[in-house]
């Protein structure tokens, strides 16, 4: 267990997650359905992160590919993931009208655990140990639990313009390690 890599991929992946980034999404949803199931929504997305940091690279292999592979166009998602969140731009269409209910669909996936959160799992499996990034999911998981079930708090302190400037921040950060990954997979 390494501290500086469990806090590393934590970072990474709440960038990625950007559940502060998601709050509007989620007090919409909360508006529109009347209640989101927060432990729900929480347990899906970690049920679907975690097999896919286990059965994600048997997954690779099923259609020949390696990790290496699957991390630089994982670093590529998250670079434009990254575009997306600084200059606050959509290039990926977003599935909010998926059939189901709130707290799974679109809540959990894709909102939570989505394409870039899957993709970035695999592409931090490649440089990191599973035990560290299996924590620094756990720690996600709970940040988001925490998110979830203060929406309303949440919005009333930090305010449209302070969810703005996170976002951008994160993005920022993401745009960074995004860079770093592909660096150290081309090679």
């Amino acid at each position: 267990m390494n501290f500086k890599e469990i806090a590393s991929i934590t970072l990474v992946l709440f960038s990625v997650i950007d559940i502060l980034g998601s709050i509007p999404i989620i007090i919409d949803l909360r508006k529109k359905t009347g209640h989101i199931h927060s432990l729900k929504a929480t347990i899906i997305s970690g049920a679907l992160m975690i097999s896919f940091l286990f059965i994600g690279q048997s997954i690779l292999q099923l259609f020949g590919l390696d990790v290496e592979s699957f991390s630089i166009a994982g670093a590529i998602i998250m670079f434009l993931l990254a575009f997306e969140m600084i200059l606050g731009v959509h290039l990926f269409k977003d599935d909010g009208h998926s059939a189901g209910t709130s707290s799974i669909v679109p809540l959990a996936f894709p909102l939570i655990s989505g394409a870039g959160t899957l993709t970035t799992i695999l592409s931090l499996r490649a440089i990191y140990s599973e035990i560290n990034i299996l924590i620094g999911i756990v720690i996600n998981l709970g940040f988001v639990y925490l998110v979830l079930k203060s929406t309303g708090w949440l919005e009333r302190k930090i305010g449209q313009s302070g969810f703005s400037i996170l976002r951008r921040v994160f993005g920022i950060i993401l745009l960074a390690i995004s860079i770093k990954i592909f660096k150290e997979n081309l090679f």
